[in-house]
């Protein structure tokens, strides 16, 4: 069986002030940083080593990636970058404290933007409209690899993870809505040749 490893790039600069990110390219934090850091070594404790290595193109995911590589002793292992895995576009929601959204546009209407599988903020994508390009990348550049029996890391961001989680799990679009997918803490799945993924737990230090 392959094994996937998911992991929500570290705490960036936008995310400490609040704001709607999309894809706006702040860096990491100091504590996105030590976030990433720790990931890899809860990696490297598991005895994980990786094949290959995906991020989007914006740099706190390839940060993230670069230095979880390095705490697996990795570092020379490339990464695969690609807009593809870039977070949701927030569209209008961009660079705007969400407690100012939620202020202007209500909590229930924010809330349904930023969770829900089908609405769009405005001038933004939907989680579906993010799954539609996020889904073929990975039936196309991800999953070849994994049903080789190779073990993959992909490092993203909340939305672009949750449409592929949606996938993974076979949840619907009501179950979609209450999935956080925390910052810094990777997600297993092991995968066989014809595709069907299940969750696992990190194995145990070796």
């Amino acid at each position: 069986m392959g094994a996937l490893v998911l992991v929500r790039h570290g705490q960036s600069v936008w995310n400490a002030k609040n704001l709607f990110t999309g894809w706006r390219d702040p860096p990491l934090t100091a504590l996105g940083r030590a976030e990433a850091k720790a990931a890899g070594q809860s990696l490297a404790h598991a005895g994980l080593r990786f094949d290959a290595a995906f991020a989007s193109a914006l740099q706190r995911a390839q940060k993230t990636c670069a230095l979880i590589l390095q705490e697996v002793q990795q570092p020379d292992l490339p990464c695969a970058c690609d807009a593809a895995l870039n977070e949701r576009d927030y569209g209008a929601l961009t660079g705007l404290n969400k407690d100012d959204a939620r202020a202007r546009w209500g909590e229930r209407q924010v809330q349904r933007w930023r969770r829900s599988y089908a609405d769009a903020p405005p001038e933004g994508e939907s989680l579906r409209a993010t799954g539609a390009r996020v889904l073929p990348y990975y039936e196309a550049q991800i999953a070849p690899k994994l049903h080789a029996g190779q073990t993959v890391l992909v490092v993203a961001h909340g939305n672009s993870l949750r449409a592929l989680v949606m996938r993974l799990e076979a949840l619907s679009p009501q179950e979609i809505v209450a999935r956080e997918i925390p910052t810094g803490a990777p997600l297993l799945y092991r995968v066989d040749a014809g595709g069907a993924a299940r969750p696992a737990s990190l194995p145990s230090a070796k």
